[in-house]
């Protein structure tokens, strides 16, 4: 009996340990862009997985739209998106929150002019072909754009292209502007002129970021890796934003990222600058996770439905922007 009773328990520990071993080793699909961002330093190297305790598979993606539609299809948990795409897909009732922002956008995404195309200023955009993601945080600026630039819609052909479009279409000249990000924005720019960026738009009421967000069952039954998750995210933004000037082209965290988005280490460099990048401070400061997203967002919302983009926007977005992971990632 005692033999029998040792043989049970032994088994009984070796079989929780694979359950523990399981559990740790969870596999989670995130959805990302190919732009050059901080983070992408600590993919390779597995800082993340470590952090988390998680099996990552990274999946890329061209567009917001095409998270929304990966996340109401169940093949992703975690993403980052666009607040255009993110105000799209929340007013849709798509099934997850925002948990974070990931950046804040500048000149990371620009409207930029083909050499040869005749547009030397705003007007001359008037007849001209557009190319930019649709649904995109640079959709959304180009709207603004040409609202700042007294135009609309009506005055420009907008053609919906992914980068990749995009940057074969520059290359034949079919089309004469594009508002786009990196890398692509950083190939096109070697035949074209940037004229403005989303940084500036943003100041004329139109601001745009990218934010973390994850399905709501996950989120509720994954707390712990989603803090820890945050936890490397902060950190590695954080090394970005007070040690940026070690962020040389010789660096290895400059190489590691582009080596994972494919890139020159002087084309990330470049790339970087455009943006902000939060840490667990500035993330949870009233203009962001501590109020501020649900009122950008509700504010990018309601100018979708007023273009015709989206058909209905919710009196406020609050609800589903949950801080509660980034305050106990920020130590709050």
């Amino acid at each position: 009996m005692k033999n029998l009773l040792k043989t049970l328990l032994v088994g009984s520990v070796f079989t929780l340990g694979l359950v523990t071993h399981a559990l740790a080793q969870t596999k989670v699909v995130i959805g990302h862009f190919g732009d050059p961002a901080p983070y992408k330093a600590i993919v390779a190297d597995g800082t993340l997985e470590k952090a988390t305790g998680w099996t990552i598979e990274w999946r890329q993606f061209a567009s917001g739209a095409e998270v929304n539609a990966a996340m109401a299809s169940g093949g992703i948990v975690i993403s980052e998106i666009g607040s255009s795409p993110l105000s799209a897909g929340l007013s849709s009732g798509l099934d997850y929150q925002m948990i974070s922002v990931g950046k804040v956008i500048d000149s990371s995404e620009a409207l930029v002019t083909r050499n040869g195309a005749g547009i030397d200023k705003p007007a001359d955009l008037k007849g001209k072909r557009i190319a930019v993601p649709i649904g995109s945080t640079a959709h959304f600026s180009l709207m603004g754009a040409l609202k700042m630039y007294n135009l609309t819609e009506k005055d420009v052909t907008v053609v919906g292209m992914s980068p990749a479009e995009i940057a074969a279409a520059w290359a034949q000249n079919a089309v004469d502007a594009a508002f786009v990000w990196y890398p692509v924005q950083a190939k096109i720019r070697e035949n074209g002129k940037v004229m403005t960026t989303a940084g500036a738009i943003a100041k004329t009421g139109f601001p745009t970021f990218n934010g973390w967000v994850a399905t709501n069952k996950f989120a509720a039954a994954n707390r712990a890796g989603l803090v820890n998750f945050l936890k490397a995210m902060n950190q590695i933004n954080g090394d970005y934003s007070k040690n940026r000037a070690a962020w040389t082209v010789d660096s290895p965290k400059t190489k590691a990222v582009a080596t994972n988005v494919g890139i020159t280490p002087a084309a990330v460099v470049s790339a970087l600058e455009g943006a902000i990048y939060p840490d667990g401070e500035l993330n949870m400061s009233a203009n962001w996770m501590g109020g501020g997203a649900a009122t950008t967002i509700k504010s990018t919302a309601d100018f979708l439905k007023g273009a015709g983009r989206i058909s209905a926007a919710a009196d406020s977005y609050t609800k589903f922007v949950n801080p509660e992971f980034a305050k106990a990632a920020a130590g709050k």
